[in-house]
C-alpha cells in the first residue's frame, strides 16, 4: 500500500497589525449606534444620542457605571489571582510527575536490561 502524503496547504501571510493611529482614527470615526459602543451597553440605560439632561441623573449614571467598573476590576483581579495559583499547582504537579517518572524508570529500566542480557 502506497503512503497517502498530506498536502500541505500554505497560507498566505498576515497583514501587519493596525498602528495605535489607525486604530484611533477607526474609533473617532465611528458613530454612536457603531455596535462597538453598543454591544455591552446595558439594556436600561438611555442611549448615548438620548443622554439625560438633568445632572442628578447623570452623577447617577455614572456612579452606577463606575461602581459596575469597580466590581468587573474585582472579578477580573479575583480570576488573574486564581489563575495564577492554577498555573502554580500545575507547575508543581507537572514537577511531582517527572520525578515519578524518573523513579518509575530507574526501577523497572535496569530490571528490563538484566532480563534482556539473560
Amino acid at each position: 500500500m502506497g503512503s497517502k502524503a498530506k498536502k500541505r496547504v500554505v497560507l498566505p501571510t498576515r497583514p501587519a497589525p493596525p498602528t495605535v493611529e489607525q486604530i484611533l482614527e477607526d474609533v473617532r470615526g465611528a458613530s454612536a449606534e457603531d455596535p462597538v459602543f453598543t454591544a455591552l451597553a446595558p439594556e436600561d440605560s438611555p442611549s448615548p444620542s438620548g443622554r439625560a439632561e438633568d445632572p442628578e441623573d447623570q452623577q447617577e449614571q455614572l456612579y452606577q457605571q463606575s461602581r459596575a467598573y469597580m466590581a468587573a476590576n474585582l472579578r477580573l483581579q479575583q480570576a488573574g489571582d486564581e489563575l495564577r495559583q492554577r498555573c502554580e499547582d500545575l507547575r508543581r504537579t507537572g514537577q511531582e510527575l517527572e520525578q515519578d517518572i524518573g523513579q518509575v524508570k530507574r526501577v523497572v529500566l535496569p530490571g528490563a536490561a538484566a532480563a534482556s542480557l539473560g
